[in-house]
């Protein structure tokens, strides 16, 4: 290292809690190995000093993208800042402005290790900086979480999708025919008979049972029509990582003018395959739409197969529709009688000037049981607490949502 070294070892320990507060497993240990190999490499070179750092601190290749991002945004030259963490604040009493960071030229693989700042995440928020201004390090990371998907980025999209894979997902269960031992209010009484064995037929212990806990099967119906073109490639990617995160069978289906099971082309291990597979499956990509059709193909032909008992229906679309109101006002109804819960995402609803007023919201609105956004990463954090909330007994009764009581209630 150089004579300017002294000021990057503070900063490699400010870029690794960056990592770690954008989820990346970085320890203590992997940052003494950097510090330590940074001895051995040409730290003049930026491309020679992002090689070793991503080498000896990312250990997922998923992580891959995610890194890339954060390496340029946080090592670059910004002039009159200050450093700030998600724990305290640093202020330029601690770190003057002459502390060193990466060049910032992009494409100049020579940039060296020079007088200039660190650009601190205050930039990359959108803040000015100045004066001892502030700002988390994980608001990059905030950032994403509350954008619209249909505004990211070609490198925000590559790193929300991997956030959108460390989402915990868990449905909540059903109670199944079989039963089991327990603390339940229905007697068992063949285990109290062989249990009272012993006593010679007297009855002195009652044993009860309880009815075992299944997982809830779920059913994904994605709307892939032109108006929905912004969203509906993220929106797979979030089925994709959804079905391989359950436990339970999910049958995923994609429409526009037709209905297309695409189930077994998400069983695939690679999402870049698998997003293949269904773009040759799917012949109306992009298309316009017909809702009430779709859900018609779904009752008559797929429900009996893939509707088991329980079932949670995730219906994502915009509700754009150029079909029948009448076809599917009596469709989706029908599917919100045959599933324990519908739940209709929409993108749209998380504008707050959005009101539910075409013919495909006005049909289905008094037939959902959920009407929820998908439009941002906190909207799928918070759809995966809902689902995990949801009880293990019979779906409670509450009057259907009329459109204008649901504007007031935003």
């Amino acid at each position: 290292m150089n004579a300017s070294s002294g000021h990057l070892l503070p900063n490699l320990l400010l870029f690794g809690r960056l990592l770690r507060a954008l989820g990346l497993d970085v320890n203590p240990g992997r940052m003494m190995d950097l510090a330590q190999a940074l001895a051995y490499v040409d730290i003049g070179r930026k491309s020679d000093f992002h090689n070793t750092a991503r080498t000896l601190l990312v250990h997922d290749k998923d992580d891959l993208p995610l890194f890339d991002m954060a390496f340029n945004l946080f090592w670059r030259r910004y002039q009159e800042s200050v450093f700030s963490h998600q724990f305290s604040v640093v202020s330029e009493a601690t770190f003057p402005k002459s502390a060193s960071g990466l060049d910032s030229s992009e494409g100049d693989e020579t940039g060296s290790i020079g007088d200039g700042d660190v650009r601190p995440i205050s930039d990359i928020a959108g803040e000015k900086a100045g004066g001892t201004t502030a700002v988390p390090v994980y608001s990059y990371r905030e950032q994403l979480r509350h954008k619209d998907f249909s505004q990211l980025t070609p490198e925000e999209v590559t790193a929300v999708k991997t956030l959108i894979t460390q989402i915990a997902w868990n449905l909540g269960q059903r109670p199944a025919r079989r039963w089991q031992p327990g603390r339940g209010v229905q007697l068992d009484l063949r285990r109290s008979l062989r249990h009272n064995l012993r006593y010679g037929g007297e009855m002195l212990a009652w044993s009860r049972r309880q009815p075992k806990q299944k997982a809830r099967p779920l059913i994904i119906l994605a709307d892939i029509s032109g108006s929905m073109e912004a969203y509906s490639r993220l929106l797979l990617h979030f089925t994709y990582a959804l079905s391989a995160s359950l436990t339970q069978t999910v049958a995923t289906f994609v429409f526009a003018t037709r209905l297309t099971c695409i189930t077994r082309q998400l069983r695939q291990r690679s999402l870049e395959r698998a997003l293949n597979d269904v773009s040759q499956e799917v012949a109306d990509w992009s298309g316009g739409t017909r809702i009430g059709e779709a859900l018609k193909t779904f009752n008559f032909v797929w429900s009996r197969r893939v509707l088991r008992r329980g079932a949670i229906v995730l219906l994502i679309s915009d509700g754009w529709d150029r079909g029948d109101p009448d076809l599917l006002r009596r469709e989706i109804g029908r599917l919100q009688r045959s599933c324990h819960r519908l739940i209709w995402l929409n993108p749209l609803l998380g504008s707050p000037r959005y009101e539910p007023l075409t013919r495909g919201m006005q049909a289905a609105l008094p037939h959902i049981d959920d009407f929820l956004p998908v439009h941002n990463l906190v909207s799928l954090e918070e759809l995966a607490q809902h689902l995990q909330q949801l009880t293990a007994g019979k779906r409670p009764y509450h009057p259907p949502p009329q459109p204008a009581a649901f504007i007031r209630r935003q």
